[in-house]
């Protein structure tokens, strides 16, 4: 009995929502900052063979049996990947005071009959403090 359970304990789970317990309000009424770019996005996805993926609003998660690669922090490595495109176009961000704005979080899911992926997207605009 138990060993017909085993499968399921052995599986994987993944999951992009990140849910913050501070909050930052920053009001940007002084000329002090300018915006160095728009819509910039990053994205991080999962991939398994037989489970399924969901998506509600900014969370997604996924729960397989078979993962297709070491990607399972889906919001991290959006983050990352974010930055690192900002980066190409704007220089490193290093001794920059720099910051997120107008974020924005879209997840998708992909369930086929064995095959699933979840992906996770962060969008935002970027200013720059003086």
């Amino acid at each position: 009995m138990v060993a017909g359970f085993m499968p399921l304990l052995l599986g994987c789970a993944s999951t992009g929502l990140t849910i913050s317990s501070h909050l930052t309000n920053v009001q940007l009424t002084n000329p002090n900052f300018r915006l160095v770019a728009t819509n910039v996005s990053g994205e991080a996805s999962s991939k398994a063979l037989l489970g399924v993926s969901y998506s509600i609003g900014p969370g997604s998660g996924q729960l397989a049996l078979i993962p297709l690669g070491e990607n399972r922090q889906l919001y991290g490595t959006a983050m990352k990947n974010l930055w690192s495109k900002f980066e190409s176009s704007n220089g490193p961000v290093a001794n920059r005071k720099l910051a997120l704005v107008n974020m924005r979080y879209d997840a998708e899911s992909l369930n086929l009959f064995l095959y699933t992926k979840v992906t996770t997207v962060i969008v935002a605009d970027v200013v720059e403090f003086q």
